[in-house]
């Protein structure tokens, strides 16, 4: 699958490496996924991004709030 303008601008795609992800996690998405590989999903796409650190402290807000008291 071809890599979409608006990915190109979003993400930061620098190696080859970073393309291959992209067009796997394209190919993954086209499945009937579960709620748990959506979100998955969705954490991997931000780990391309140029500050991918601020979703990965979200996320790990959303992990501490669930299970931490």
């Amino acid at each position: 699958m071809k890599i979409t303008k608006k990915d190109k601008k979003r993400y930061v795609l620098k190696e080859k490496r970073d393309y291959l992800i992209l067009e796997k996690i394209y190919q993954i998405e086209k499945y009937k996924l579960s709620p748990a590989d959506k979100k998955l999903i969705r954490f991997l796409k931000t780990q391309l991004e140029d500050d991918w650190r601020q979703p990965l402290i979200k996320f790990l807000n959303g992990l501490i709030k669930k299970y931490g008291k």
